[in-house]
């Protein structure tokens, strides 16, 4: 599905179940209640903000994209941490699923906690007041999964915005910048939902048993609903509001927006600044690049160097 009117339709028809939203998904065969969540989320929307408020720097982040700001973005935040939470935002995990539980379990593993005056990221904190294994181990995957898409998306959205952009729109607000990049290329490219007997009502086409795939990687392309769609236009976004445009969805629907997306643009924000601020490019000699669809939608392998 790719139509703006029918998927607008679609997600109004009932709200997002706990397996559609990353969040709430069961982690270890227990649900992941709502209280739980926001406890989560209060807790790394504490250290984004401490991050945000850091002096820019000298970071280098020559080399390698997205794997740059990636690294940038897990010190900023969570630069900090105890090793065993730091092991958990390693991009190498993401490969490799079983040694992603192994990193969880042997975090877990370790008893203690740090003395007060370690510093330690408040949503550290909150994975340490688990008491016995069993709880630590879902606290440390609670952890992984709040923590590792502030990195994951980040570095994914900079590396896009990089790639799509180029010196002559240095001029326009970085904003402009992210919102066209999240257009073209959305890192959040699909969104997935179980049958429901809501569905059939909306579209007739749609079967009890239906599940249906929702696709703003098309739905942002769609000539009915932006001027040369296939084109890199951030000036667009001057007369077109982000979250009422029909079909534009790389945060999910207005009626159930991802809790991360005031993390990830502040943070997207000032990578980007940093870009700027030191004349950084992509390499001109680089002219393709994998855009992989594992999860996010990332260009991959992007060399970048000052200009």
């Amino acid at each position: 599905m790719a139509g703006a009117e029918l998927m607008d339709a679609l997600l109004r028809s009932r709200p997002a179940n706990a397996e559609e939203r990353p969040t709430f998904k069961p982690v270890l065969g227990r649900v992941v209640t709502r209280p739980e969540s926001s406890a989560l989320m209060r807790a790394v929307g504490t250290d984004v903000r401490a991050a945000l408020e850091k002096p820019l720097g000298q970071p280098d982040l020559t080399g390698a994209w997205p794997a740059a700001p990636h690294n940038y973005l897990r010190d900023l935040v969570f630069g900090h941490e105890q090793r065993r939470f730091r092991m958990l935002l390693d991009r190498r995990l993401r490969l490799v699923p079983k040694i992603t539980w192994s990193a969880v379990a042997a975090g877990a593993a370790l008893r203690g906690r740090p003395a007060p005056e370690v510093p330690l990221s408040a949503l550290a904190r909150a994975a340490l007041e688990a008491e016995t294994f069993q709880q630590r181990r879902f606290a440390m995957c609670l952890y992984r999964r709040v923590a590792g898409p502030i990195c994951f998306a980040v570095a994914a959205l900079v590396t896009n915005a990089l790639w799509l952009s180029s010196s002559e729109h240095t001029g326009l607000p970085t904003g402009y910048v992210l919102n066209e990049a999240a257009r073209l290329l959305p890192p959040a490219w699909c969104l997935l939902r179980g049958h429901s007997p809501e569905f059939a009502a909306v579209d007739s086409r749609i079967g009890p048993a239906d599940d249906v795939l929702l696709l703003p990687l098309l739905s942002h392309r769609d000539p009915e609903n932006w001027d040369a769609p296939d084109e890199f236009r951030p000036d667009r976004w001057a007369d077109l509001d982000p979250d009422a445009h029909p079909g534009y969805l790389p945060f999910g629907h207005n009626s159930e927006r991802c809790w991360g997306r005031h993390l990830v643009l502040p943070l997207a924000e000032r990578v980007l600044d940093l870009v700027r601020r030191d004349g950084l490019r992509v390499d001109p000699a680089q002219i393709r690049a994998k855009a992989h669809l594992d999860g996010l939608l990332e260009i991959s392998d992007v060399r970048v160097l000052r200009a």
